[in-house]
């Protein structure tokens, strides 16, 4: 009888339907709510320019949340976001100090910052064996360092140039924010990359199971330690688009990307212990974060409260895909 009723839902659902992953599905489910809750409360939460303007926030931690999500892919961890982040502003900024060939190569070398301490972390972990939680934990911690030491503990005195400006706030695209263009391109890439590279595969066979993607031939410690590059310098672009935005870099301006770069990519169903998910839902998971912190915003909660909330939303999916993972 169970066969005859599962055999009457397949044929119920449509054959597009039957594969998508039930997070995602639950995950852009929940944007609709969102939106239409927030439409009760205020007239203006659907109308275009508030949704633009959202987007346009939501697009900075899109392209953090990339650089998280090729990491968790592989089962690890990268908590060295929030000061990366930083590190890549500040540097980005402090380069245009040096005239107009400084201000032409800020955008670059804020990136290549970030890429940097991205293969220390992932030399770490791929050849020294060490934790991806603890190496990317202290990596963080060295960097804030840093980054005080540079400064001197005051907030940075360089600006943004005119180009990380414009990347970030400007139009290519008539009422289309450039930091929502890079994040088009930024997915796009990301997309395919995952799904029609043997790099992304890798990540994917690594993720499941590493010891057997290393026996089938994969180089695993190259693909964790170019996953790690690939996530500090995704980190580094979207401190880069902050500091264009504000139009300056400032102290632990990364501090609020963390958790919610981490629920973004496991709200739309990336498994935190590895080996599963897609690229949309991870888009789904990033507007989502983002019009939760627009509803708590209006709603003035506190940030401990936002952290709580993430906090337990990322515990939530972790029982959930640890189990399944498990199983």
């Amino acid at each position: 009888m169970s066969e005859d009723a599962s055999a009457m839902r397949q044929s119920i659902i449509p054959a597009r339907l039957r594969g998508i992953d039930p997070a995602v599905a639950i995950a852009f489910g929940c944007i609709i709510l969102l939106l239409l809750g927030g439409s009760l409360y205020s007239r203006n939460f659907l109308s275009p320019d508030y949704l633009l303007q959202q987007l346009k926030v939501a697009s900075f931690l899109g392209v953090i949340a990339t650089g998280m999500m090729v990491v968790i892919l592989l089962g690890q961890i990268d908590l060295s976001v929030p000061w990366v982040v930083t590190a890549g502003a500040m540097m980005a900024c402090a380069a245009t100090a040096y005239g107009t060939s400084g201000s032409a190569f800020a955008i670059p070398f804020g990136i290549i910052c970030g890429a940097v301490i991205g293969a220390f972390n992932g030399a770490a972990v791929a050849y020294l064996r060490i934790p991806s939680m603890i190496i990317t934990l202290a990596t963080n911690a060295v960097v804030q360092g840093l980054m005080v030491v540079y400064t001197g503990g005051f907030s940075p005195q360089d600006s943004a140039s005119p180009a990380m400006r414009f990347i970030a706030t400007g139009y290519v695209i008539p009422s289309v924010p450039n930091g929502v263009v890079v994040w088009l391109i930024i997915g796009i890439l990301a997309i395919f990359l995952l799904t029609r590279t043997t790099f992304g595969r890798s990540l994917y066979a690594i993720g499941n199971r590493e010891r057997a993607a290393y026996m089938s031939g994969i180089d695993t410690r190259r693909i964790t330690m170019l996953a790690f590059v690939i996530s500090g310098a995704l980190s580094a672009l979207g401190g880069v688009l902050l500091a264009g935005y504000a139009s300056k870099a400032s102290q632990s301006m990364g501090d609020a990307y963390l958790l919610p770069s981490i629920a973004a990519v496991v709200l739309g169903g990336t498994h935190v212990l590895g080996g599963k998910g897609s690229y949309l839902g991870t888009i789904a998971g990033v507007i989502l974060i983002t019009l939760l912190q627009s509803i708590l915003s209006v709603m003035q909660i506190e940030e401990a409260g936002r952290q709580l909330i993430y906090g337990a939303v990322i515990v939530c999916m972790l029982l959930l895909y640890g189990r399944q993972k498990l199983a």
